[in-house]
Parts: structure tokens; C-alpha cells; sequence
């Protein structure tokens, strides 16, 4: 494939995942409109970039206030003893996701970090005390790999999803 036309297909799917990323939701016939391509270009387009895992998945933004959630941020952060190989094994093939579950938690994001910290968990759960318990647990388990947890209690999304707060006034309750 020549150089300009392997351009040119990164350059039509940064057009359509710049559309996606604003709304999944939208039909493969609005973005064919907004492209200018045709319907089958973007339908190929898109499957190409699910088949590559570009695209993981489609999900929804929530509006956690209105299901009775909390949202925080659990940071914890490594000290430099190995984790054994079935620790990573339950980190990995998500195991962990039941212990959450457990606890009426659910995890938004999890994402591994340079920094201060080496692992950030974006979670949703009824109380703080749900999330204490949880961690607790974790600690339990990951304590002797862990040096440091700190949970982060979230005021105010103001984007979540690159999808902005439809109630952005409810900032000025906090300043």
C-alpha cells in the first residue's frame, strides 16, 4: 500500500473515532453525513478498528447522583517486592472484579501509572464505607506488595468519558 494511501486511512479513521468518541451512539448513516463518506466506508472503517482492538467496546456515561452512587479514586502504590504469579494472574484476568462486586462496587477505569502512584482504580459504590471494606480486603490479600492506599472521595465530575457534565452549574455549589 502506498505511503499517501496509509495516510489517508488514519487520517479517515481519526475522523470517525473523533465522532465516536463524542457519541457511540451515533448511526453509521450521521457519520457517513459528517465525513462525507459513504455508509459501507464507515461501517469498514469501524469494524477494521473493533477487529485491531482500537475500539475495546461501547459504553454508556452515567449520571451516578441520579443511581444513588458515589464516585471515587483509589490510589495505591507498590513497594518493590515482587508480586507472586497468582496475584498477578487475579489482576489481569480482572478476579478481582468479583470482590468488588461483592461490595456493590464497580470499576469505571483501572489503569497502571508512573508517578507517585502505580495504580489508579476510578470506581462507583453506595458509601465510603463499602470502598473502606474493599480496600481493607485488598490489603489483606496485595498488603505485603503495597505500601500506600488512599481513597479519593469525587465532588463533581466534570467530564467523564470525554463527555461533559450536561449540569456544569453544579459547580458553582462548590465554589
Amino acid at each position: 500500500m502506498a505511503k499517501s494511501s496509509q495516510s489517508q486511512i488514519q487520517q479517515d479513521e481519526q475522523k470517525v473515532i473523533h465522532i465516536l468518541r463524542k457519541n457511540a451512539k451515533e448511526s453509521i448513516d450521521d457519520i457517513a453525513k459528517k465525513c462525507k463518506f459513504s455508509r459501507q466506508k464507515v461501517w469498514r472503517i469501524i469494524k477494521r478498528l473493533e477487529e485491531n482492538k482500537t475500539i475495546w467496546g461501547y459504553s454508556a456515561i452515567l449520571d451516578d447522583e441520579k443511581l444513588k452512587l458515589n464516585r471515587y479514586l483509589i490510589l495505591l502504590k507498590r513497594n518493590n517486592v515482587p508480586l507472586p504469579k497468582k496475584n498477578i494472574d487475579l489482576i489481569a484476568h480482572r478476579g478481582m472484579q468479583n470482590q468488588m462486586e461483592h461490595f456493590g462496587i464497580t470499576t469505571d477505569c483501572s489503569y497502571f501509572l508512573h508517578g507517585d502512584f502505580d495504580w489508579a482504580l476510578n470506581v462507583t459504590g453506595k458509601t465510603i464505607t463499602d470502598i473502606k471494606r474493599f480496600v481493607d480486603g485488598f490489603m489483606k490479600e496485595f498488603g505485603p506488595y503495597i505500601s500506600e492506599a488512599k481513597i479519593i472521595t469525587v465532588i463533581l465530575p466534570m467530564q467523564q468519558g470525554g463527555i461533559d457534565n450536561p449540569n456544569p452549574k453544579k459547580i458553582y455549589e462548590y465554589f
